[in-house]
């Protein structure tokens, strides 16, 4: 119990210690993505990706995090989780949020982006929509995370 109190503590106060690094190489490899094709598409730079992925560097940012988890097709919580910042203030968001970063996730999707070329002026409730028909479809869980 004292081992696991303690891996958990260490996890909140050390992110860089979570075992992130090689989780965001298997979800790349998965994706049969290089190391430079994935830091293109979050607009990251392939030594820094690379850096996470081998442990050298520290778990990154939630903002980095979030384009991660576009490109691996993965809901954020689950990067979040790995890098043990879920209870960190900054990541609670509005409802209002929640919806239009699940939105732009969806959006993001290549299997689904052929039907959906919506540029701009959807409603809240129309960008409900979409990503609660999306979560039926796919079966990941976007809304209601908090």
């Amino acid at each position: 119990m004292i081992v696991v109190l303690a891996k958990l503590v260490q996890r909140w106060y050390y992110p860089a210690m979570s075992d992130i690094g090689p989780h965001l190489k298997q979800l790349r490899t998965g994706k049969r993505l290089t190391l430079r094709e994935a830091a293109e598409v979050a607009h990251l730079s392939n030594a820094y990706l690379s850096q996470i992925e081998t442990g050298k560097r520290g778990a990154p940012s939630a903002k980095h995090l979030r384009r991660l988890a576009v490109v691996y097709g993965v809901p954020v919580r689950e990067l979040f989780e790995m890098a043990g910042y879920l209870d960190e203030p900054e990541l609670h968001e509005s409802e209002e949020d929640q919806v239009n970063r699940a939105f732009e996730f969806v959006m993001a999707d290549t299997r689904f982006a052929a039907g959906t070329r919506v540029k701009q002026g959807l409603s809240l409730e129309a960008k409900r929509y979409v990503v609660e028909t999306y979560e039926k479809v796919t079966g990941a869980r976007l809304l209601g995370l908090k």
